[in-house]
């Protein structure tokens, strides 16, 4: 073999060795014209609906053609963002005058989620909804129901946006291998410096707009934020999870609430394992992450970006040799690189360690590639309320600082 044949062999294999398993291609997804776009609608306009807006923008396969919001000022808003989108005051009357409309996504306050969701599926739409499901277990149970019944005929999907993520879905394929083995603990943490409170002008609007911190309704931290990180450690590990503890306090944020702004928990699984979750709205190091131990291996997860850490013990299986590796303080890293083949053939391999949109973005191009090609959206509404219902008892047990059984 040549020298230059022999480089370009040893590149080729480093990119299908390191990704072990191929994930649809980032970065030369085909433009679709503007006819071919699934049109889908949005209800909520606030924080989230805003996010959902800028990311529908980059979609190839669907567009936004509506938007819905009970206040003038949102959809004023999102006309802004989304200027050949039609605004409406209600779901009602947005699916009344817009028959056109195939999904609708819903990133209303989480407490409002049911109600909507049963409304778009009682109106033949499919639907992506913003997770957690639902602050209630009657109410998440009450949503998958309803979707189970529109089967097949209507998609429901979650917004549990790691099982889109192409970076999770290929470290996936490691952990459930020999690479990492038997599962030793899972850790989990977002840390981000921010009140969640909400200013008003309007002292009518107060409660309303600063639902995360009305304890009547919201899950907190655990919920909120937590939800994503237990759906991600239930997709990888398959197990039950059979209690709950957890403490939180407010650590900065002393204006009147009686939410905490600073969480710990730990759920219990079934055979032993236990999940480590933490959450600050007081101090941002470290951000967002989870991470997966393994007798083998270690696997961090970080949204954009993944890395393995192999054990000095664990079997070599040949394709380390080739992979791309990062230094992570002590440790050396074999970075998990969607897409790895082809970017290693256009001598790219060490610039595309990270993913070119958000996890958001992947989760609604996702539901649209589901609808179009009539298949299981890849967090379907079963998933999304049995994630939730860990997140809701997980928020309790903070709440309460009692331990709360799952099972």
């Amino acid at each position: 073999m040549h020298d230059t044949s022999r480089r370009d062999f040893v590149i080729q294999a480093a990119g299908a060795l390191t990704a072990m398993a191929i994930v649809p291609e980032l970065m030369a997804r085909s433009s679709a014209s503007s006819a071919d776009k699934l049109p889908l609608a949005l209800v909520g306009c606030g924080r989230q609906g805003r996010a959902i807006i800028g990311e529908c923008a980059k979609l190839d396969n669907a567009k936004l053609i509506a938007v819905c919001d009970t206040v003038e000022a949102r959809r004023s808003g999102a006309l802004r963002q989304a200027p050949d989108a039609e605004a409406f005051e209600s779901l009602d009357a947005m699916l009344a005058k817009r028959k056109d409309i195939t999904g609708v996504i819903i990133a209303t306050p989480t407490h409002l989620h049911k109600d909507l969701a049963l409304a778009a599926l009682a109106a033949g739409k499919h639907v992506y909804c913003e997770a957690p499901l639902a602050h209630t277990e009657e109410d998440c149970k009450a949503i998958a129901s309803a979707a189970s019944k529109a089967q097949p005929k209507q998609l429901f999907a979650v917004g549990l946006e790691g099982r889109s993520n192409p970076i999770y879905k290929l470290a996936r394929t490691f952990f459930r291998s020999d690479a990492v083995r038997d599962l030793v603990a899972v850790e989990a943490q977002q840390y981000q410096k921010t009140s969640w409170r909400v200013p008003s002008s309007d002292p009518s609007r107060e409660k309303e707009l600063n639902w995360r911190l009305d304890p009547a309704i919201t899950l907190g931290l655990a919920g909120e934020w937590g939800v994503q990180a237990l759906d991600v450690a239930a997709w990888y590990t398959d197990k039950k999870p059979i209690a709950v503890s957890g403490l939180g306090s407010i650590r900065l944020h002393n204006d009147g609430r009686t939410i905490a702004d600073t969480i710990a928990m730990n759920v219990q699984l079934e055979g032993g394992a236990i999940i480590n979750y933490h959450a600050s709205l007081a101090n941002s190091f470290a951000g967002r992450h989870e991470l997966l131990r393994g007798t083998n291996a270690a696997i961090k997860l970080a949204w954009t970006h993944g890395w393995m850490f192999k054990e000095a013990d664990a079997p070599t299986q040949g394709w380390e040799v080739y992979a791309n590796r990062q230094q992570y303080h002590n440790d050396e890293g074999i970075t998990l690189i969607a897409d790895a083949t082809k970017l290693a053939s256009q001598g790219k391999l060490k610039d595309g360690v990270g993913l070119p949109y958000t996890s958001l973005y992947y989760a609604i191009w996702d539901f649209a590639e589901s609808i179009a090609k009539n298949k299981q959206p890849a967090c379907d509404a079963e998933a999304g309320a049995a994630s939730t219902i860990v997140a809701i008892k997980a928020a309790k047990a903070v709440a309460t600082g009692e331990t709360v059984k799952l099972a």
